[in-house]
């Protein structure tokens, strides 16, 4: 087993358990997502030896890939974070276990239409622009409700469990904290209407700490745990 993996998980696991001990939350109810996009198989392999099962990429076809290379582990979970486009939603409903970034609902219904009856149901979050940049992917809040009531009504291939963003890209501490503010507040009223909805996916390697404090329970690391990110495969 790779030990600097193993050490990097075990590190990034000490940072959860700190950032919530500090806002009085238990370490348990933060998952992590381990984002292996641009990394070999055998690195996702040596994580999952190390005890970690969920793992994020960012591209389809790179997903798939890891996927068909890791088939032989067990309890290994696949999450597609990255944007979706319409053409490849059915391979991703096939093969992927959860969908992080759906935005619309051309892709909800795709999705739902491609997942096979053999499998459980698509666990899906909606991404929400939190930072309302027109360069990034999601839904505007006032979006948010309505989708998640039509996935919900008439999509039963999918399962709604939550909301995922992606801030402002700005070392503003109160503007992070704004935004993460936001996402909060917009999950609470989800849940308040769907009783399976308990996924806050947000934080990454620079600011855990301070999703955690806002309810993040889905925190994505990858650099921290896989080293620099290689060039695109």
């Amino acid at each position: 087993m790779n030990t600097k993996i193993a050490d990097s998980l075990q590190s990034a696991l000490e940072t959860i358990h700190q950032a919530a001990q500090s806002v009085n939350r238990q370490a348990t109810e933060i998952k992590l997502l381990a984002v292996s996009k641009t990394k070999p198989a055998v690195m996702v392999e040596e994580a999952w030896q190390a005890g970690q099962r969920a793992f994020g990429e960012n591209y389809v076809q790179e997903g798939l890939q890891k996927i068909a290379d890791t088939r032989h582990l067990e309890d290994i979970e696949w999450h597609l974070i990255g944007p979706l486009q319409s053409n490849k939603c059915k391979p991703v409903a096939e093969h992927f276990d959860w969908v992080q970034s759906v935005d619309r609902a051309k892709i909800a219904q795709r999705l739902n239409d491609n997942r096979p009856e053999n499998l459980p149901p698509l666990n899906v979050c909606l991404q929400v622009n939190i930072s309302a940049e027109s360069s990034k992917s999601g839904l505007s809040e006032s979006e948010v409700l309505s989708l998640a009531d039509s996935i919900v009504q008439t999509m039963p291939r999918l399962q709604l469990r939550g909301l995922m963003a992606i801030p402002s890209n700005t070392d503003d501490v109160q503007k992070l904290c704004d935004e993460f503010q936001q996402m909060q507040q917009l999950f609470s009223q989800l849940q308040l209407s769907y009783d399976k909805v308990d996924t806050l996916s947000m934080g990454m390697s620079g600011d855990v700490a301070l999703a955690i404090a806002k309810g993040s329970t889905m925190v994505r690391i990858g650099t921290a745990i896989f080293g620099a990110r290689s060039p695109k495969l």
